[in-house]
């Protein structure tokens, strides 16, 4: 009595949805008719419209109805005719035939599932519709693919669009890439940039790009490209991808940022330079309680690979945020390059314990640059309070250039990572226009730019990239996801699963092996060769006759329909040692910098 009841009160609610669902639908169709196909039509006329709308929908009910009924009481009425179906085909076909076997898999893994899916308490989709709840979850993962290969235009995609990853694919193949009958850029839309062209263009070559590296206490300076790997540390990628990556860097000259999971065997096999990335967890130069190790740090930087060491402040996809690799992925080759136990936990707090403050900072670096044998030494960051950048660059004026660091990476907030909570990679920290014109402005402003390199990263990808980001204030570029594009990555976003496809972001043997060392490291050497070409041709059409000549002035960007600025007339540059001659810095409007500067003060007091 009562299973007919709850039926009969099932079939009631189901009746009452589809006839609400079929009144607002006809209701709809009513209003789009009566203002869009029949905008003088009488109520008779759009009747049969909508009449006429129904019989081609079929039905407005967009459910099959049997989903609508699908519950745990018909998923056992169902595998119980299954159940006697599949018994029931030894009769029909025999026991030597196959086809009972196979049917009673089926039937089999269907009471499996779906007897998991109703015990399961973590899924409610799956209880209320055990076994074809499944459909959710399976279609829910083919989402990104689906949505890439068959939906996604070629302006479209996150963070990279297809046109700008099809033209690393293209590069990375030592195919050139062309583009047929116009731009697909709309020209007049808000954000678009350009660079202005000469009348008289000039050739430039490409040993006119590269860039000296090292203060006045530097006595190694490094010749860098102008176009580098950026930090991205193995355990993040797997072994193949870094010895791909550094194979490139070998075969091309230029460099290879190690990322903060330390100098690993396989940044060293191919011989490629090194810019060893020391995170706060001080990996590969720690103690056993996570301190820095002189004696360590010693050992690993007096290897003839690492050419620069680079102390990471902070990153762009997730400033002033720590991370944690749990013990269960340490394996005895990330224990070797991290200096850590295997199967212990690898914690990298949001600051550095080996010193705090402007103050203290300067002395590390000179420090570093003096247990190197005089290597080049700088401080990577994303920009966050200019005060605090402020008061960094107030500490080198105070204790002097020739202790200061010999180059400051900036990166941008729409840096990359493996795996970064959203709301830090989405809404914190400076991105790099800003943050690159701002680190320019201190610099020169305190008559430090000269001695000081900025290098930069955060969506560098191609010719015109490097143009843009030289142009704001940087001698050299470093770009992650390009290099990973060359190395065959489809962004599928799997990048924090162990998942990934290309074999790239994974530990997972099986992917990674199928990633070809030889056949990759050829594609990121042709693939940085290519856009530094590019670069530099965009550079000689300009006129200009090196990228150090490169100028805010030279980039415009579309303000409006109607207006359009250069970078110079949006981020305006200072006057060489502006912030120590106070008289200077009303004459080029940018008032803001003085404030900052005395403010920079308080701080440098403080931490004293």
């Amino acid at each position: 009595m009562w299973s007919k009841s709850r039926n009969l009160l099932r079939r009631h609610h189901v009746y009452r949805r589809q006839l609400i669902f079929h009144n607002q639908t006809k209701q709809s169709i009513v209003t789009a008719t009566s203002k869009l196909n029949m905008p003088h039509s009488t109520e008779e006329e759009q009747e049969e419209e909508v009449a006429s709308w129904e019989k081609r929908m079929g039905t407005v009910n967009y459910f099959p109805d049997f989903i609508h009924a699908w519950n745990p009481d018909l998923f056992k009425q169902v595998g119980g005719v299954m159940t006697v179906a599949a018994g029931g085909s030894f009769l029909l076909f025999g026991f030597l035939n196959p086809v009972p076997y196979v049917a009673i898999g089926v039937t089999a893994m269907y009471w499996k599932v779906g007897l998991s899916d109703i015990k399961q308490k973590r899924h409610t989709v799956r209880r209320n519709f055990p076994v074809l709840g499944h459909m959710r979850y399976i279609l829910e993962s083919l989402r990104p693919e689906i949505h890439q290969y068959f939906v996604e235009p070629d302006q479209g995609g996150r963070p990279f669009s297809r046109d700008q990853r099809s033209q690393v694919y293209q590069r990375a193949k030592n195919i050139d890439a062309v583009m047929p009958f116009g731009t697909r850029y709309d020209v007049y839309e808000e954000g678009y940039e350009w660079v202005t062209h000469s009348l008289w263009p000039k050739h430039i070559e490409e040993e006119s790009s590269r860039v000296l590296i090292g203060g006045p206490s530097c006595l190694q300076p490094y010749s860098a490209a102008i176009l580098n790997i950026s930090a991205m540390s193995y355990g993040a990628l797997s072994d193949h991808a870094i010895l791909a990556l550094n194979g490139g860097a070998k075969l091309g000259n230029f460099y290879h940022n190690t990322g903060e999971g330390g100098v690993s065997r396989f940044h060293l096999q191919p011989g490629g330079d090194i810019v060893w990335n020391v995170g706060t967890g001080y990996f590969g130069c720690r103690n056993k309680d996570g301190s820095f190790s002189p004696e360590m740090f010693v050992d690993t930087v007096s290897k003839p690979q690492v050419k620069m060491v680079e102390i990471k402040l902070s990153q762009g996809a997730k400033p002033a945020h720590g991370g944690l690799l749990p013990g269960s992925k340490v394996t005895e080759i990330i224990a070797e390059a991290r200096g850590v136990n295997v199967g212990e936990d690898c914690n990298s707090p949001p600051f550095h314990s080996a010193f705090s403050g402007p103050h203290e900072l300067i002395e590390f670096v000179a420090k570093l640059r003096e247990l190197s044998g005089g290597k080049p030494i700088g401080f990577k960051m994303c920009v966050g309070h200019p005060v605090e950048f402020a008061s960094i660059v107030r500490a080198i004026v105070d204790v002097g250039v020739e202790h200061g660091p010999d180059f400051i990476t900036i990166d941008g907030s729409e840096g990359g990572t493996g795996a970064a909570p959203p709301e830090f990679s989405n809404r914190i920290g400076m991105p790099l226009v800003e943050g690159l014109s701002m680190a320019r402005n201190f610099l020169e402003g305190a008559d430090l730019k000269k001695n000081v390199k900025l290098i930069a990263s955060g969506r560098v990808l191609n010719g015109f990239d490097v143009v843009r980001t030289l142009s704001l204030g940087a001698d050299v570029c470093n770009s992650a996801r390009g290099m990973m594009f060359a190395l065959g990555c489809i962004q599928a976003l799997q990048c924090g699963s162990n998942k990934c496809p290309t074999g790239i972001a994974t530990q997972n043997p099986r992917l990674f092996n199928g990633l070809h060392v030889d056949d990759k490291r050829v594609r990121v050497r042709n693939y940085q060769h290519k856009t530094v070409h590019t670069a530099l041709e965009i550079v000689g059409a300009l006129g200009l006759e090196s990228p150090v000549e490169l100028k805010p002035e030279h980039v415009y960007r579309r303000i409006d329909g109607l207006k359009t600025s250069t970078f110079e007339g949006m981020y305006h540059s200072m006057e060489t040692g502006a912030l120590l001659q106070n008289d200077k810095l009303d004459n080029n409007n940018v008032g803001e910098y003085q404030k900052w500067w005395q403010e920079s003060e308080k701080i440098i007091t403080r931490a004293s």
